[in-house]
């Protein structure tokens, strides 16, 4: 006999797939909804719909966005680019207010053990985007063994276009997330960035 009736178990079923989310979070998810009233229930579905429907990638550097080219994208100059893994590492370097440059997004990072290849990440679109324009490029993916993996593979790609790569510096944490660096250790690791 299963523990709970079928409509909170299914509840507590899609929670368990989100990220960080293990069976005790998603039942306390799953309760919280259910003792929302209708109304407050309802909007929080309708901003799930809402952000799936209006949300989509940046045509230029894949990046979250409402239109076909990100607000960056449009206003920033593109002589600097900064490749991250995902566009949540964007925020974190966004939050010091120093960077004015562009991104670009790859969307994962190298890891052949897991099937993740060159070819299922944005490497092909940044190649694209590096013209006469483009001064530098700064590879600040994570500092663990897929994202230092994919540092140099981005170097030995970039570096014959005549383009100056470099990776912030280091003072972050081994094997550590980007989103999670504190900001001023993130600020310091981007003015110190090292050539490579």
């Amino acid at each position: 006999m299963d523990v709970f009736i079928e409509p909170i178990g299914r509840l507590i079923n899609q929670f368990s797939k989100l990220p960080g989310v293990g069976k005790k979070t998603a039942q306390r998810y799953a309760y919280k909804i259910i003792n929302m009233s209708e109304a407050e229930a309802k909007e929080f579905a309708e901003s799930v719909i809402n952000c799936k429907r209006r949300v989509k990638y940046c045509k230029v550097c894949g990046n979250f966005t409402e239109e076909e080219v990100c607000d960056v994208c449009q206003r920033r100059s593109s002589s600097v680019i900064c490749v991250v893994e995902e566009p949540k590492d964007i925020i974190a370097i966004e939050k010091l207010h120093e960077y004015k440059g562009v991104y670009h997004v790859l969307h994962g990072a190298l890891n052949p053990a897991g099937g993740v290849s060159f070819r299922d990440l944005r490497i092909n679109e940044l190649v694209s985007r590096i013209d006469g324009s483009v001064q530098e490029v700064i590879i600040a993916t994570n500092s663990d063994v897929e994202g230092n993996a994919t540092a140099a593979y981005l170097a030995n790609v970039l570096k014959p276009l005549g383009v100056k790569v470099t990776r912030p510096a280091q003072g972050m944490s081994v094997g550590g997330e980007l989103e999670y660096t504190d900001e001023v250790t993130l600020s310091r690791a981007l003015s110190e960035r090292k050539s490579i």
